[in-house]
Parts: structure tokens; sequence; C-alpha cells
């Protein structure tokens, strides 16, 4: 009988020596539903292994984590607006955690996983990619009017920096980037509508994540005129304040040339959009040529632009730096579309902050930012569009007047305004370079 109880007693102290095996715990989730994808998020302790298939008859989606536990309820979840049905979880013989998810329609599934960064924790992503109808029947519209009418519409398409999963940068307060750069877009979509021989797109209409490739990408199909990411900076410090606009630097045109010539599936893409110059019959080295002229031109006509642009906004505000800047921004990475990204101020600093949540400043900024757009494609119209059409038939001055300011000089808004200096001292009548701050001068058309 003692020998039994000890042998007890000696079992149950071996089970309380086993280390139990911790559950990590899935704590939280979100669905972000978008035009041609769905984001689940599911936030865990830490990172975790999992695993996703797909079933069908009838279609399912099947993501098993491992040593995992669920603390959070998932059938809470808005799920009307998105390809999933329903979400079920249970428990596998293993102990991994099975989450289930019921679908309305079959979709491409991909998953990976996030490291915690300033507003979130681990987190086990799940994309539910769809083919979005809406998007490809405007960008079909517009192709078609651009190959077959002499007075088509400027495309201008508008990135809102962020969102979804990535809000950016968070000021003081708790304002998300995000947020502001969706709502100033939006206003900056809707002024470029509202003139004529004009039209703007968004590449995200709501609050959703979308890859730096892939806002590119939206605007290479639209064959956009023009592409203007919006963004507000921030710093670790709240003293700079004030906007700014950046174009792609060189070092990253040269990096982008070797990545596009590197896919084969680009060397068939125009350069230089509809009518363009085809790739696909280039060896490399010519191909390298055109490409590189190509981002060249887009890297100036970008710094033309954006010049225009800062003009205008420093009517509004002040800003952080008089001239455009230049980076290896990977959305500005389109070889045959210029592209600008305009940091709107400092949402790291308070009172920028404050401006950048109120209705009334984002409206002055949206007015500057679409007449410095308009400043731009007056002296530099694309070809066949409605307001090169106009300068040709007399419909406008072919250009346009500039006060001068301090920091001015004539090479400086040549450059900006994509004409010479020889140009500007003769339609001015101008004998040396010398310029008074307040003079007004005449730009040409480019």
């Amino acid at each position: 009988m003692m020998g039994r109880l000890t042998g007890i007693l000696v079992v149950c102290l071996l089970w309380l020596s086993t280390p139990v095996l911790a559950q990590t715990p899935v704590d939280n989730a979100r669905i972000w539903p978008a035009t041609d994808h769905t984001r689940l998020v599911l936030e865990t302790g830490d990172a975790v292994e999992h695993s996703l298939f797909a079933l069908e008859s009838p279609d399912r989606l099947v993501i098993d984590i491992e040593k995992a536990d669920l603390k959070t309820n998932l059938s809470a979840l808005d799920l009307s607006e998105t390809p999933i049905k329903s979400i079920r979880t249970g428990r596998r013989q293993g102990g991994e955690l099975r989450v289930v998810l019921d679908m309305k329609k079959e979709v491409e599934p991909r998953s990976f996983l996030l490291k915690p960064n300033q507003k979130y924790g681990h987190r086990l992503v799940v994309d539910l990619m769809s083919q979005d109808s809406e998007r490809k029947e405007e960008q079909q519209a517009v192709l078609e009017d651009q190959s077959e009418s002499k007075r088509r519409d400027v495309i201008v398409v508008v990135d809102p920096g962020h969102g979804g999963e990535d809000p950016g940068a968070i000021g003081a307060s708790g304002v998300h980037e995000k947020k502001v750069t969706l709502s100033l877009s939006k206003k900056l979509v809707d002024r470029i509508n509202a003139k004529e021989g004009y039209q703007a797109y968004l590449t995200r209409k709501d609050d959703y994540f979308l890859g730096l490739r892939k806002r590119v990408e939206i605007a290479r199909d639209y064959n956009a005129d023009l592409f203007i990411s919006v963004h507000a900076d921030a710093f670790h410090s709240p003293q700079p304040r004030g906007a700014s606009v950046y174009a792609l630097s060189t070092d990253g045109a040269s990096s982008e040339n070797a990545r596009w010539l590197a896919k084969s599936e680009n060397r068939s893409d125009l350069i230089g959009g509809v009518g363009g110059v085809s790739l696909s019959d280039k060896n490399d080295m010519l191909a390298g040529v055109l490409l590189d002229l190509s981002m060249t031109a887009s890297i100036q006509h970008s710094i033309g632009v954006g010049g225009n642009i800062l003009d205008t906004l420093d009517r509004v505000g002040e800003l952080h730096k008089s001239s455009v800047e230049q980076a290896g921004f990977a959305v500005l990475k389109s070889p045959d579309i210029p592209s600008i990204l305009v940091e709107a101020g400092f949402i790291s600093n308070p009172t920028d902050e404050m401006k950048l949540t109120r209705e009334d400043h984002q409206d002055r900024l949206a007015r500057a930012i679409v007449n410095g757009v308009s400043d731009h494609f007056q002296s530099s119209p694309p070809p066949g569009s409605l307001i090169a059409h106009r300068q040709r038939n007399g419909g406008g001055d072919g250009g346009r007047h500039y006060e001068i300011r301090r920091g001015d000089t004539l090479s400086a808004i040549a450059r900006r305004t994509q004409t010479s200096v020889t140009r500007i001292k003769e339609i001015n009548d101008l004998n040396t370079e010398s310029l008074k701050i307040g003079q007004v001068i005449s730009i040409p058309s480019s």
C-alpha cells in the first residue's frame, strides 16, 4: 500500500514539475474592406506560426495558428462589405487554434506577419484579393478617351498616404496621418474635377492599406499625367513645421530603372503613355537609355509642378522648405509619370497638427495645390488635351504671370516652369538676369 502511494506521489510531482506550454493570446481582430481586397487582422501576444489553405464546395479558407488561444469575439466583426459570409473557430486535436472563413465567393488569399509598431502589437494579416471591377471600368474609359479624343482631360491621380493598419505618423493629441491625408485628398479630387479639362481619381477611397507599388500601378493604369501623394510630415521634436514638396532623386531613378529592366513583363509596357515607345523589341542597352531618358524627363516635370505648388502653398502658410526637395520615395518611382509627394505640414508640431484637422485649412491647402497644378499645365499642357487644344486655337494666352519673391532667380524659375532663361528674357524684354521682389514677369508655355 505504501509503495502504491509513493508511486502516485511521484507521478503527481512529475506532473507539477512539467512546464505548461504557454498559449499566445489572439486578443483583438479588425477587418478592412478595400476596393480590390479585404484585410483581416488578428492581433497576437507574440509572433505565431500559422498555415493557410482553401477548401471547396462550399468555398472556405482555413487558418491554423499554433499554440494560440482566442481571447476575442470574431463574430462581432462587420462582414457586410466583405467576401466573408461567416467566421467559425475551434481547436484541433493537436491544440492548434483553427479559424474558418466561410466565403461568399472565391478569392486569392495570402497571409503574413507584422511586427509591433507605435500603435499595434504583433499581427497576423490575411489578405483576400479580388478584382476591383469598378476601377477597371474607370481606367478602361480613360484609356479609350485618350486614344480616340484630341481634346482629352488631364488625368491626375491623388494618393492619400498610409491607411488601414498603417496609421502613418501620430500627432501629440492622437491625430492619425492616414485620416488627414484621406480627407485632404478627397478635397483635392473634388476641386480638380470641378475644373474643365481635368479628371482626378483616388488610389484609395476609404481607410484601408495599399502597398506602395500598388499605388504607382493604379496611377499607371489610369495613364495619369500627374501623380500626387499626400502626406503629413513628422519629426522626433515638435519644432519643425510647414509644408514641403518632394520629387524623386536621381539615385532613386537609377535603382528604379534597374528594377524595371530586371522584370521581363515591364519590357512590353509603354514609356510615355498612349502612343509611347515599347521596350519589348529593344535590346538591354537601348531599353536602358530609353528608360533613363523617360525617368529624367519625368523628374524634371515633377520638379516643375512641385515648384508651382510651392509657389501657391506659400500664400497659405509657412513653408518648411522653399524649394522642391528630392528623395528616393518608392511611391514616386514611375518612369513615365511626373510624381510628387506633398507634405501638408508637420503632424508632430502641435500648431500644424491642429490646423491639419480643420476643414477651412484643408480647403485652403487643396485650393493652393490645385492652383499650382493648374499653373503647371497651363504652361506645359499634355499633348492631345483640351488645354493644349485651346492654347493652339487662341483659347488662352499660352502662358501665365509670376510675381518675383525673395530668393528667386531666372534659372530656378525656368527650371520649375520647363522653359529657358533665354525665352523668359525674350518675352519680357529683359536685358539682364537681375530681378526685383514684387516684379511680375510672363512665363511662356514650354
